[in-house]
C-alpha cells in the first residue's frame, strides 16, 4: 500500500489500526449532506444526530426532505427540534442554494472537482471549507483530501509523529504531499489515531 510506504510512523499507525474501514454515504444528496454537516458543527455526533431524528420527524414518513419541503417547516420549529438561530439561516440558505443550482445535484456534482465544488459550496451560509471536505471524503468517496484545518486530523498527526504540539495547517499542507493520491486515507487513519489517544509506538 502507497501509505505504508510513504514512511515509518504511517506504517506503524497502519499496522496498529489496521485495514481502512471508511463508510462511504454515496446515496446522501449534496443537500442532505450539507444539512447534516451542519447539524454536526461544534456538536458531539450523538447530539447531532438526536437533532437530525427530530428534524426527520417534521416531515412525513421521518423521511429526510429536500429543499423544497423544508419550506413547509417554520423558524420556530427548526428551534424547537434543536437547530440553533445561526443554524436554522444555514438551512434555509442550503436549501435556497440548491433549488437555485449553486448546489449541484447528485448527478451534476460529480463531473466537478474538488476545487470546483469547494468554490460553488461555500457561498452558502454557515458552509466552510472544512465542511465541503467532509463531503468530499464521506459522501463523494473522492480520494485526495487533505483537511488541514482539521483538528482530528492535525492531533493524530501530533500523536502518530510524537511532536510536542499540532502542526498548523500551513504547515500540514505541505507535510501531507508525501500522501499524494491518497491524503482522503491518511486523514482517516490520523483520526483514528485521535481516537485512541496513543501514538503507535505506545502498542
Amino acid at each position: 500500500m502507497h501509505l505504508g510506504k510513504s514512511c515509518p510512523s504511517m506504517r506503524a499507525l497502519i499496522a496498529r489500526v489496521g485495514p481502512c474501514t471508511m463508510e462511504i454515504e454515496a446515496s446522501r444528496t449534496p443537500f442532505q449532506s450539507l444539512v447534516n454537516a451542519v447539524a454536526h458543527q461544534q456538536l458531539h455526533g450523538k447530539a447531532a444526530q438526536t437533532i437530525l431524528g427530530r428534524f426527520r420527524m417534521l416531515f412525513p414518513g421521518g423521511r429526510f426532505p429536500g429543499p423544497k419541503a423544508l419550506a413547509s417547516v417554520t423558524d420556530e420549529q427548526l428551534r424547537g427540534v434543536g437547530f440553533s438561530r445561526a443554524k436554522t439561516a444555514a438551512l434555509r440558505d442550503i436549501a435556497e442554494k440548491t433549488l437555485s443550482g449553486v448546489v449541484p445535484g447528485s448527478k451534476a456534482i460529480t463531473s466537478l472537482s474538488d476545487e470546483e465544488i469547494i468554490a460553488r459550496l461555500t457561498q452558502v451560509r454557515g458552509v466552510g471549507k472544512w465542511t465541503v471536505e467532509m463531503l468530499l471524503i464521506f459522501t463523494l468517496g473522492r480520494p485526495d483530501v487533505w483537511p488541514v484545518d482539521d483538528f482530528g486530523v492535525r492531533t493524530g498527526w501530533k500523536l502518530t509523529y510524537g511532536l510536542d504540539a499540532m502542526p498548523s495547517p500551513k504547515e500540514l499542507q505541505s507535510l501531507g504531499e508525501r500522501f499524494r493520491p491518497h491524503r482522503s486515507i491518511a486523514a482517516w487513519y490520523f483520526w483514528r489515531a485521535t481516537d485512541t489517544n496513543r501514538s503507535p509506538e505506545a502498542s
